[in-house]
């Protein structure tokens, strides 16, 4: 039984872990705290191999890791400028086990849930296609919720990506915001949208939610609680009403 949450901000991405814990105390019994960013309170010397070993190498190939000395120094400096960070795809398994071992010895069991809200893209396995898939989050001990996968996770409008590919070919760069906003139909974030804290709160319930109840996601697509693969079913689950089924409702709702 969960007695303690322990959310981690985020400072480089557009995400208010602060507000996220509020509305988490209005729904829970749990005691909530907030720490600072988790790969700075839960620093340890081999934390920077264990992020090479978890990189990504090819989206059709299961093994992954570069232990270079390059990749390592690479992972070093994202480790203390997290704004250098980005482009890296990491097995968000293998990434939840390395963060579980720098959690103080103390604070492993379930009693006490940690949720690393982390400016770093994750993704799992997919035996089912061989193939990588980006995830918003990872349950479990601690659980992971990816900032960046909230944009790229779940997929945008098929104009969206030919838009992009339109503009980067005619002038060698991503469109602004603006243009892709204007310009595609449809409904889906981006990254910094200022809609990221609202979408995220659901993500970290999801990690509560399974480590009581031992149910992954809701198959209901109007719930919070209901795993999104598409970003206007992300929208629906999250920022539309009601926020929760019937049942998940009796649970959460305030």
């Amino acid at each position: 039984m969960i007695d303690r949450i322990t959310l981690y901000r985020a400072p480089t991405a557009e995400a208010d872990v602060d507000t996220i814990a509020g509305w988490l105390r209005e729904r829970t019994d749990h005691e909530v705290d907030v720490r600072d960013r988790f790969l700075d309170v839960h620093r340890h010397d081999g934390l920077a191999e264990r992020f090479a070993e978890a990189r990504v190498l090819d989206p059709y190939d299961r093994e992954t890791g570069n232990s270079m000395l390059g990749v390592v120094r690479y992972e070093e400096r994202a480790l203390e400028n997290p704004e250098r960070a980005g482009g890296v795809l990491y097995d968000g398994v293998e990434l939840q086990r390395a963060l579980n071992d720098a959690l103080p010895d103390g604070e492993r069991d379930l009693s006490h849930l940690h949720v690393a809200v982390l400016d770093r893209a994750i993704g799992t396995w997919g035996d089912h296609d061989g193939r990588w898939h980006k995830r918003v989050n990872v349950l479990g001990q601690p659980a992971l919720v990816s900032v960046p996968g909230l944009y790229e996770a779940p997929a945008k409008p098929e104009a969206y990506y030919q838009e992009k590919q339109r503009h980067a070919l005619l002038s060698g760069d991503a469109p602004p915001r603006e243009v892709l906003e204007n310009e595609v139909e449809g409904e889906f974030l981006i990254a910094d949208d200022p809609r990221t804290t609202e979408a995220l709160k659901g993500y970290v319930l999801q990690a509560l939610d399974y480590v009581e109840t031992g149910e992954p996601f809701c198959e209901d697509e109007r719930c919070r609680l209901y795993n999104a693969h598409r970003q206007p079913e992300l929208i629906e689950a999250q920022l539309r009403e009601p926020e929760f089924c019937a049942r998940h409702a009796e649970r959460y709702e305030v």
